[in-house]
């Protein structure tokens, strides 16, 4: 299995979230995503997982991460650690561009998410640019530390309600 960018090259990802239902985001000239790979060469490579990231200012929303099982994955790889592999590789590139604080849908997938200091947050917390995606449950990232707090703070320093 080999795991690297899509390089703007989205329309297998997608192909592979439509198979599994999951949502996805519109395609947009800027999107990023990270696939995993089984086979060689062109002819025999085959896409059976894929993350992508839709941001917005130093925000983003994670969709999948999407793996599919196939006869020519080896028996000792689990579906689940190559979503794993694919969130490691799509967190350091999403701080490297910019982006400080992340949201995914869970997906069933909560160990995953736990893993790399994701926490459960309200619906509340999600910025407008993202919400009505679908799914239920929510978690975020924010600059690799579990601190989070539904409160923003005011220009003295001191924490306010949000609206």
């Amino acid at each position: 299995m080999r795991l690297g960018p899509l390089d703007g090259e989205t329309e297998d990802a997608r192909r592979l979230f439509s198979y599994a239902g999951a949502g996805m985001p519109a395609a947009s000239p800027g999107e990023f995503g990270w696939g995993a790979w089984i086979g060689e060469g062109s002819e025999g490579r085959r896409l059976i997982g894929a993350v992508l990231l839709e941001s917005t200012g130093a925000t983003g929303f994670v969709h999948g991460p999407v793996v599919v099982v196939d006869p020519g994955l080896p028996q000792e790889v689990e579906p689940v650690e190559i979503a794993a592999h694919l969130l490691a590789a799509l967190v350091p590139h999403a701080t490297a561009s910019g982006i400080d604080t992340l949201f995914a849908r869970p997906q069933g997938l909560d160990r995953v998410w736990v893993r790399f200091g994701f926490i459960p947050v309200p619906e509340a917390d999600l910025p407008a640019a993202f919400r009505r995606r679908p799914g239920t449950g929510l978690f975020a990232w924010r600059g690799g530390t579990a601190l989070w707090s539904s409160r923003r703070r005011a220009k003295d320093g001191a924490a306010e309600p949000r609206p």
